[in-house]
């Protein structure tokens, strides 16, 4: 059997436990005639191997994300729950739009500012949902709740929230993967915490 490169690039590697280059490679058997290969029989599948430590796996260990992919989608999902949360309440108001600025540079987009909350106000919404659930897809329990959290104090930065906002952040929710129980404790219990 036979091996070749098919691709390269950075994967998560399971064993090494970090960010790894690999090499993706697709295995032949072959007939060989003085240990020479010559004639191609059949594909035996494709394998991901890692350059460090040479473990051999499943190509699906590709679909987990790398820690620089991590990193570029939780800021970009709070700026998305944050526009929501804006586009439900008062998307003008000062600190609304002071507390949505705080909540993204918290999440390491230092540069987020208010002309940036103002292009994000204007992305369509599925577009803005599909982030939010691209975080959600990465984040523990602990940390959905408290991503929820932040969306709520944007929404109470202007005042008490209304339903409209309450319906935006039900739906953030949803789109995090937590239950409706689940984000009705986070948000009476932010709310409590504000007051």
């Amino acid at each position: 059997m036979f091996f070749r490169t098919v691709s390269e690039g950075t994967f998560h590697c399971p064993q090494c436990g970090g960010d790894r280059a690999y090499r993706r490679r697709a295995g032949r058997r072959w007939f060989t005639l003085f240990f020479l290969p010559a004639i191609p029989l059949n594909r035996v599948g494709e394998a991901v191997e890692c350059r460090t430590c040479r473990t051999r796996f499943g190509v699906s260990v590709l679909r987990a994300p790398t820690t620089q992919q991590l990193a570029a989608a939780l800021p970009a999902g709070m700026r998305a729950a944050a526009s929501l949360t804006l586009r439900a309440g008062d998307a003008e108001s000062v600190e609304a739009r002071r507390r949505a600025i705080e909540a993204v540079q918290g999440y390491g987009e230092r540069r987020y500012d208010d002309e940036a909350v103002e292009a994000d106000l204007s992305l369509r919404a599925e577009f803005l949902e599909e982030e939010v659930s691209l975080a959600g897809a990465q984040l523990a329990v602990e940390a959905k709740e408290w991503f929820l959290s932040q969306a709520v104090r944007v929404g109470l930065a202007d005042g008490p929230l209304s339903d409209t906002e309450r319906q935006a952040l039900h739906h953030v929710a949803h789109l995090l993967g937590m239950s409706r129980a689940h984000a009705l404790g986070v948000i009476v219990t932010t709310e409590g915490a504000a007051r």
